[in-house]
C-alpha cells in the first residue's frame, strides 16, 4: 500500500511537472494559431481546392497548417472542405496538415524532446501527405470516394477579419475575434490534453522498464544498433499502442517522452505520435461521415502512410549519425518542473495573456443573449468528460498526498 501511494504521488507530479513544462508552448502555439485562423477564413479555404493536382495539394497542407491542430476539429472541418466539392487528396492534405504541421504542436515536442523530433514532426507531416497522395492513386478508390461524398453543406462558415492596413491591429473587434477563437481551441483540447498527461504520469510511475521492452522489440538498445526488423517492429507497434490510448496529437507528447526514455526508438515514436488519427474515436466519427468502408480505408492509408515515414526519417537521421538520444528525456522526467527558469517566467506571462483573452471572451459572451443550444452531448463526448473528471480527481489527490 505505501508503494501504491508513494507512486500516485510521483505520478501525479510528473503530470503536472510535465504540464508546467510545456504550459507556456501551449499558450504561445494557440494564440498565435487563433490570430491565423482570425485572419484566414474556411470560405477562403474552401474556394480553391476542386482538383487533385499539385496546386490543391499545396493549398490544402497550407490552409491545414494555419487551422486548428484539434483532431476532432481536423475530422469535421476536412468532411465540409470534402462535401463542398474539394478533392479527397486534397482533403486528405488538410486533416495531416492540419494535425502535424501546427506551431504549437511543435513547440511542445520541442518542450519534451528535442530538434530531431521536431524535424520529424515537420517534415514527416510533409512526407505523409505526399505518401497519402500516392497511396490514393496508387488504390484508386473513386467508388468509395463517390459513395462517400454527400450533399451536406457542411459546418458554417466562420467570420474573419478583413486586415487593411497594420493600424488595424490595434482594432479591439479583432482581438475579441482572437479571444473568442483562443478560448474555443482550449475548449477543444483541454480534454485530451488532461487526460493525456495524466496518463504519461501513470505510465512513467507505475509501468516497469521491462514492460517496454517485452512491447517494444530491442528498447532501450541505441538505434544504431537495432536491426531493420526491430525497428518496423516498433514502427507497427507505435500506432496499435496509440490506437487505445485514446488520446489526441497535443496530450500524446508527454507519453511519446515517456516512451522514448524508456529506450524506444525514434521510428516507433514518432510512429505513435503521427497516430492521432489512427486512434478508435476518429475512426469511429469517419465512419459517421462517410461510412465504414471509407473509414477503414482511411486508417488503413494513414497507419501505412505513417509507418513509412517513420521509417524514412528514423534512417534518413541515421545516415546523418543525428539519431536522437534517449537520455536527454530521462533528465526531463527526473528534474525539478517547478523551479524558478525561463520557463517560469513565460508561463506566468501567458497566464496574464490567457486570462485578458479570457476576460475579452466572457465580455462578448454576456453581451450575446443568443440561442447556443447544441443538443445533448454524444457518448463520446460524455464518456470524454468522465475521464477528464477522474483525471483531474487522481492529479488532485496525488498532489494533497504531496502536501500532506
Amino acid at each position: 500500500m505505501t508503494d501504491f501511494i508513494g507512486n500516485w504521488q510521483a505520478a501525479a507530479t510528473t503530470s503536472l511537472g510535465f504540464f508546467w513544462m510545456a504550459l507556456w508552448a501551449f499558450i504561445l502555439g494557440y494564440f498565435i494559431s487563433s490570430i491565423i485562423q482570425v485572419l484566414v477564413t474556411r470560405r477562403q479555404m474552401r474556394a480553391v481546392m476542386g482538383d487533385d493536382g499539385a496546386k490543391s495539394i499545396a493549398l490544402g497542407t497550407f490552409f491545414g497548417f494555419i487551422s486548428s491542430s484539434c483532431s476532432f476539429a481536423a475530422l469535421a472541418t476536412t468532411r465540409a472542405l470534402f462535401n463542398k466539392g474539394a478533392a479527397f487528396t486534397a482533403s486528405m492534405a488538410f486533416m495531416l496538415a492540419s494535425t502535424n504541421l501546427v506551431i504549437e504542436l511543435g513547440f511542445v515536442i520541442a518542450v519534451f524532446l528535442s530538434w530531431q523530433f521536431v524535424l520529424g514532426e515537420y517534415l514527416g507531416g510533409f512526407l505523409l501527405i505526399v505518401l497519402a497522395w500516392l497511396f490514393v492513386k496508387l488504390t484508386r478508390p473513386q467508388q468509395l470516394i463517390k459513395e462517400a461524398r454527400d450533399n451536406e453543406q457542411g459546418a458554417a462558415d466562420e467570420s474573419g477579419y478583413d486586415l487593411r492596413h497594420w493600424a488595424d491591429v490595434t482594432d479591439p473587434e479583432l482581438w475579441q475575434m482572437v479571444a473568442n477563437r483562443y478560448v474555443m481551441e482550449w475548449q477543444m483540447v483541454w480534454k485530451d490534453i488532461l487526460i493525456g498527461f495524466t496518463v504519461a504520469g501513470l505510465i512513467s510511475a507505475f509501468v516497469p522498464s521491462e514492460f517496454f521492452t517485452w512491447l517494444f522489440q530491442g528498447a532501450g538498445a541505441s538505434g544504431a544498433d537495432l536491426s531493420f526488423w526491430q525497428v518496423l517492429q516498433q514502427t507497427v507497434v507505435g500506432p496499435i499502442a496509440a490506437f487505445f490510448t485514446f488520446i489526441g496529437s497535443m496530450g500524446n507528447i508527454p507519453l511519446a517522452a515517456v516512451l522514448f526514455g524508456e529506450g524506444v526508438a525514434f521510428a516507433g515514436v514518432m510512429a505513435f505520435i503521427f497516430s492521432d488519427l489512427v486512434v478508435l474515436p476518429v475512426l469511429r466519427i469517419n465512419a459517421q461521415y462517410y461510412g465504414w468502408k471509407m473509414a477503414l480505408y482511411i486508417a488503413a492509408m494513414l497507419f501505412t502512410c505513417l509507418v513509412v515515414a517513420s521509417l524514412l526519417m528514423h534512417y534518413g537521421l541515421a545516415a546523418f549519425d543525428s539519431l536522437p538520444d534517449a537520455s536527454s528525456v530521462q533528465d526531463i522526467a527526473e528534474r525539478d518542473h517547478f523551479k524558478l527558469n525561463y520557463g517560469f517566467y513565460l508561463n506566468v506571462v501567458g497566464l496574464l495573456v490567457t486570462g485578458a483573452l479570457i476576460f475579452l471572451h466572457w465580455r462578448h459572451q454576456q453581451h450575446d443573449h443568443g440561442d447556443h443550444d447544441h443538443g445533448g452531448a454524444s457518448l463520446g463526448t460524455r464518456l470524454m468528460l468522465g475521464l477528464s473528471a477522474l483525471a483531474a480527481l487522481w492529479l488532485i489527490i496525488g498532489a494533497l498526498l504531496n502536501v500532506l
